[in-house]
């Protein structure tokens, strides 16, 4: 899909430029808060909204956008469909097969996975640069960006827990592909190896039994669950019942949509934005209150 280009429209202010974030559910969505306040600081009359679209409708609604449109935030349940539709991908989509954020650019759409990114610097907020071992509560879609974040903090063998351990075959051949050893054991299996850091990645809500929770958090490092509604999730609560320090979802959100920001205005993940302590400090506001 070609689409007419708009740098030009960008520089001139003639008209105004398009973002939303799709997915569905969407309602719940915190990310046209966080585009607002970033573009609010950066003084671009930017709009950034919302919209319901399934796994079917989103070639066709992809395919609607007209040259007003820069870019597409991308949740569940369309990243495998954003990778497909990306005529070009950034390693980290390659390596996850997600792509989260969507640039539409003359030649087509531009995919990249920001969910790594998130994550990394997240953890390295928190005072975590460098991992040695890791564990991955969970084996779905958000576990092979939590195993290349593991893998690019330094990380040599990751345990992915899984209810079907036979489901952790995928990460496991993307952690041969990274170098990474990856082994699989069911929750609730007990005399883990210890962990550097554990990362949750269960959809928000889920609730394990005590005793299956307790065993997965196990010397497991601090926690930083990618949950953040409701919060505490349950895996947090059993951290801090056991002393151990546990991280919400939130901080991740935060540090992928700055990367989106980045890819939306400088056409590159790694280009800091102009000033932007004070747009990670207006987003920052915007999500967390302070």
């Amino acid at each position: 899909m070609r689409i007419p280009s708009r740098d030009a429209e960008v520089t001139s202010g003639s008209s105004p430029i398009h973002l939303a974030v799709w997915g569905s559910p969407i309602a719940h969505s915190r990310s046209p808060q966080l585009h607002a306040a970033a573009y609010a600081v950066l003084g671009l009359d930017w709009e950034y909204d919302r919209r319901d679209v399934d796994a079917g409708a989103f070639d066709g609604a992809l395919a609607g956008l007209d040259r007003r449109w820069r870019g597409l935030s991308l949740t569940m349940p369309l990243k495998e469909k954003a990778f497909r539709a990306a005529v070009h991908r950034d390693r980290r989509a390659e390596l996850t097969g997600a792509v989260n954020t969507l640039r539409l650019d003359a030649d087509g759409p531009r995919g990249v996975n920001t969910d790594v990114g998130g994550l990394v610097r997240a953890l390295r907020e928190s005072g975590i640069d460098h991992v040695d071992t890791g564990r991955i509560v969970g084996a779905g879609a958000t576990a092979s960006s939590a195993l290349v974040a593991l893998g690019e903090l330094g990380a040599g063998s990751v345990v992915v827990l899984a209810r079907r351990p036979e489901a952790v075959a995928p990460i496991r051949a993307l952690g041969a592909r990274m170098g990474v050893d990856v082994r699989a054991h069911a929750l609730g299996s007990a005399s883990l190896a210890p962990a550097d850091v554990t990362i949750g990645t269960l959809p928000g809500g889920v609730r394990l039994d005590d005793d299956i929770a307790d065993a997965a958090l196990d010397e497991s490092g601090p926690l930083l669950d990618v949950a953040y509604s409701p919060w505490p999730s349950h895996l947090a609560e059993r951290q801090g019942a056991r002393g151990g320090a546990a991280m919400s979802g939130l901080s991740m959100l935060l540090h992928q949509a700055v990367l989106q920001v980045r890819f939306f205005v400088n056409d590159d993940v790694e280009i800091p934005l102009a000033a932007e302590e004070a747009v990670i400090a207006a987003m920052r506001r915007a999500l967390m209150g302070d």
